[in-house]
């Protein structure tokens, strides 16, 4: 999927999957930045850095002073203006500021913010950030946007190649960033299904495990979050097909993200979104409830 994927596979009008190759990002999603993850990302964060080295050299200052204004070592703004490393939003609108831009550096901020995912989940970031719905059924894992740092370093840190650690810290940074959905307003609709096997599931440890019920617990008490399991001696499940996550945009429009096996999907054709949808409702009938999920959550976490 290339770098435009949120903007051209979800704007246009034609309909199926986009199909990309992955890497399990969901299983594997420092403040001074990331590196952005292949090379689409480069040219965005590159072609950022020359227009802030600009910047800088119009205001006559040198690396040292505007690093100093800014909150950040001389090293790190080289690494900045040359495209190795990606700032947050709000260092681009602190640089914007001081450098008196006028706004040329804060137009970056979603083009360089989207270069820190890979280009096959350039589009699910997107969406996103403009859900009004989120449905997702996972059996393998937690969900990435309810996971925990460390829940998501043991993850990342299983890998197999394994990752190098500074990919690693890129990839928490950047699943850590997209938690943001839960503090946004109008808030979204979440409902997560997990299958109880994953609650149980020890990885990183039982000081892990429990770090990750207890969140669970406490995103569980938010008036917009549904969060059900879907128990172990249920005889029937919908969800035998494996995880997936539904997205409805502020428009209406559904659409479905998949991955399994080193590779990822994200359908655009309406009617496998609603299909999908309807799907979720029935695996959402067949979980617990939300208030027996969050007891069954306890009660783990007390044998624990």
């Amino acid at each position: 999927m290339t770098e435009r994927a949120g903007a051209d596979a979800l704007r246009g009008a034609g309909s199926g999957a986009v199909v990309s190759p992955g890497d399990g990002w969901e299983s594997g999603d420092d403040r001074a930045g990331r590196r952005p993850e292949d090379e689409a990302g480069k040219g965005v964060v590159c072609a950022f850095g020359k227009n802030l080295k600009t910047l800088r050299v119009r205001e006559g200052m040198d690396r040292e002073e505007f690093g100093r204004r800014i909150g950040y070592s001389a090293a790190t703004i080289a690494s900045y203006e040359q495209g190795r490393r990606i700032p947050s939003p709000r260092t681009i609108d602190r640089a914007d500021e001081v450098l008196g831009a006028g706004g040329l550096l804060s137009v970056w901020k979603e083009e360089v913010e989207r270069a820190q995912y890979p280009g096959f989940f350039r589009g699910m970031a997107v969406l996103e950030k403009e859900a009004i719905e989120l449905l997702a059924y996972d059996t393998l894992v937690v969900k990435g946007l309810l996971q925990t740092e460390e829940y998501m370093r043991a993850l990342l840190g299983m890998r197999r190649p394994s990752l190098d650690g500074e990919t690693i810290e890129q990839r928490v940074a950047a699943r850590l960033t997209r938690q943001d959905i839960f503090d946004r307003r109008p808030a979204p609709l979440l409902s997560f299904v997990l299958d109880e096997s994953v609650l149980r599931r020890p990885y990183g440890g039982k000081d892990v495990l429990r770090g990750q019920l207890e969140q669970l617990l406490l995103i569980g008490q938010k008036r917009n979050v549904e969060i059900q399991v879907m128990p172990l001696d249920r005889e029937e499940s919908a969800g035998v097909d494996g995880p997936f996550t539904v997205v409805t945009r502020d428009d209406g429009k559904k659409f479905v993200y998949a991955e399994a096996q080193g590779t990822s999907a994200l359908e655009t054709d309406p009617k496998q979104a609603a299909l999908s949808a309807a799907r979720y409702g029935i695996i959402r009938s067949q979980a617990l409830t939300s208030r027996e999920s969050l007891e069954l959550i306890e009660g783990l976490l007390g044998s624990l």
